[in-house]
C-alpha cells in the first residue's frame, strides 16, 4: 500500500469529506478522535460509514479513539461494516495494544464476513510517556506502517513546547521521532512523518517535508488538502534519484561485493539504498 500522504479530516465535517478524497492523497484517514467533541462522536461514526461505503478506489483508514477510553468498541461497531483499509490507533502503547486492538478487529471481521487480518493497522506510537519503552514491540501481519506525534507528548509531560521558534524540534522532541523512526524499521514497516500544523507556510512545509524524506521517512500526515501536492513531491523520487538507483543495482548486477561509480566506491548498504528508492516507484529493476 504506497503512503507518500495521509490526510486527516473530522468525521463530524462530511461537508470537508469531496475535498479531502479529491486531494491527491494517497489515503484519507477520517478522525473520529481528537477533532471531534464527545457529543459529535455518533454523527462522526455515521458520517464514517457512509464515507466508506461510497469512497470507490480511494484508501480510507479510520482513526478511532484510544483503547483506554469507553469509545472504541463503538466506534468499530459503526464503521467496520464500511470495510475500511486501515485503523489508525492512537495513544499506542507497544505489543499489548495490538494485542487489544487484533481481538476486536478480528471479531468484527467475523461478523462482517471480512478476510481475516484485512483490515490493517497504522499505530500513533508516541503519544504517551510510556510508549517511548514499548517501541521495540511493534510487529505482526495487520502492522502495515507506523506514525508518532509531537501534540500529546508535550502536555503529557509537561513541556510548553515540543518546537523552537523556526520550527524545528526541540531536543527531547527530536529524539522522540529518531526512535519512532528506527522503531519501524526494526518492525520491518514505513514509518510516516507527523504533521506540519501551519497549513498556510508552503515554503516550511516543503522543508519539512523534505528533510523527513532525507531522514528515511516513506510518508507523512497531513492537516489540509493544499499540503498533498508538496507532500505527494516530496516522498516521490526524482528522476535523477531514480537514474541513479537503476544505475547502482545495475553495476551491482555482475556480483561484486565494492564497486567503483562515478568516482565513489559504493558496497552493499548503497545497493539496499537503491532497490528502495527504485521500490518506492515500483520499479523491479
Amino acid at each position: 500500500m504506497r503512503l507518500r500522504s495521509l490526510l486527516f479530516v473530522p468525521g463530524d465535517r462530511p461537508d470537508r469529506f469531496p475535498k479531502a478524497f479529491a486531494s491527491g492523497a494517497d489515503a484519507v484517514i477520517i478522525d473520529l478522535e481528537d477533532s471531534v467533541a464527545l457529543a459529535a462522536k455518533e454523527r462522526a461514526r455515521s458520517n464514517a460509514l457512509a464515507a466508506l461505503q461510497s469512497r470507490g478506489d480511494a484508501k480510507v483508514f479510520i482513526r478511532i479513539n484510544s483503547l483506554a477510553s469507553a469509545l472504541v468498541e463503538a466506534d468499530l461497531n459503526v464503521v467496520m461494516p464500511g470495510r475500511p483499509d486501515g485503523v489508525v490507533l492512537p495513544k499506542a502503547e507497544g505489543v499489548r495494544s495490538l494485542a487489544g486492538l487484533d481481538e476486536l478487529l478480528a471479531a468484527a471481521e467475523r461478523q462482517y464476513e471480512i478476510a481475516p487480518g484485512a483490515t490493517r493497522v497504522l499505530p500513533i506510537v508516541t503519544e504517551t510517556p510510556a510508549a517511548l519503552f514499548k517501541l521495540g514491540e511493534y510487529g505482526g501481519p495487520r502492522l502495515c506502517a507506523m506514525t508518532w506525534g509531537a501534540e500529546d507528548l508535550p502536555a503529557a509531560i509537561g513541556a510548553a513546547t515540543s518546537r523552537e521558534e523556526d520550527g524545528r524540534y526541540t531536543p527531547p522532541f527530536e529524539m522522540v521521532r529518531s526512535l519512532a523512526l528506527f522503531a519501524a524499521a526494526a518492525a520491518g514497516v514505513v514509518a510516516i512523518e507527523t504533521v506540519y500544523p501551519k497549513f498556510t507556510d508552503g515554503e516550511g512545509l516543503a522543508a519539512y517535508a523534505a528533510r523527513g524524506a532525507r531522514d528515511g521517512f516513506s510518508g507523512m500526515l497531513a492537516i489540509h488538502p493544499a499540503q498533498i501536492g508538496p507532500i505527494n513531491a516530496a516522498f516521490t523520487p526524482s528522476p535523477e534519484q531514480i537514474a541513479r538507483a537503476k544505475a547502482v543495482v545495475q553495476a551491482f548486477a555482475a556480483g561484486a561485493g565494492v564497486i567503483a561509480l562515478d568516482g565513489v566506491m559504493l558496497d552493499a548498504p548503497h545497493l539496499v539504498q537503491a532497490q528502495r528508492v527504485l521500490a518506492r516507484v515500483g520499479d523491479p529493476t
